[in-house]
């Protein structure tokens, strides 16, 4: 059955299920108990994870699943985060409306669909072409104009559109990648799960004087895949 349920969401396309007023209410449950109901209050933030449509970035056969508090598998060994992860990590990132922002791992868009309620311009990728395809299909028909969905290693970040006013990363590496660390301007947030078994979020601020680094909370993220070393 488990092997079963895996092929199903490789193959299962997302975005098939329209908005309904009973996922509009599920949305604004979502974010009083959930978001609200843990701490959240930035505006921006609260209103972003009203608007973007949560049940389009899973998989159909998931979309009733789409606004419990919890992650939800999309395919390809990868997952859509739990809303209150998405909403903190964001908050944390703290994006402006002229900000350009670097995202890593794409997944299912969702994430990449917040960041583009707030900012000016995003950049994200994902290193699996069909998550990269489906994502970048998805966004285009919800309208993100100004959100970019490129297929490569996200360890190494982007460093062509660099300096990012914000980096949000969605998969854990072993440690943070020193790419990401280059492409921060000053003043920027990388926000980031570092670690294998235990995981901790982290937040790394580049100032005039350097990096300043600290954890947030225990976390678990499927790990950040790159590209294999004959590949580099």
């Amino acid at each position: 059955m488990a092997v079963r349920l895996a092929i199903m969401l490789m193959a299962a396309p997302t975005g098939l299920c329209s908005e309904t007023p009973d996922f509009a209410a599920r949305r604004e449950q979502m974010v009083r108990d959930q978001l609200e109901g843990r701490g959240i209050e930035n505006p921006r933030v609260l209103d972003a994870m009203r608007k973007v449509p949560r049940h389009r970035f899973v998989p159909a056969a998931l979309a009733d699943r789409a606004y419990r508090d919890g992650p939800l598998p999309i395919g390809y060994g990868q997952t859509i985060s739990q809303p209150f992860i998405v909403a903190s990590m964001t908050a944390l990132a703290d994006p402006q409306p002229r900000d350009r922002i670097l995202e890593v791992g794409t997944g299912s868009g969702y994430q990449a669909a917040v960041l583009g309620e707030l900012a000016a311009r995003v950049y994200t990728i994902e290193i699996v072409p069909e998550l990269a395809a489906r994502s970048r299909k998805l966004l285009a028909e919800l309208g993100y104009e100004n959100v970019d969905v490129i297929t490569g290693d996200g360890w190494k970040g982007l460093a062509g559109e660099a300096p990012f006013d914000a980096i949000v990363v969605t998969a854990a590496p072993a440690e943070i990648p020193p790419p990401l660390l280059d492409q921060l301007a000053v003043g920027a947030k990388l926000v980031i799960p570092v670690g294998d078994r235990n995981q901790m979020l982290r937040v790394v601020e580049r100032t005039r004087e350097g990096l300043e680094e600290r954890g947030v909370y225990p976390v678990r993220f499927v790990p950040l895949v790159r590209e294999p070393e004959n590949a580099r």
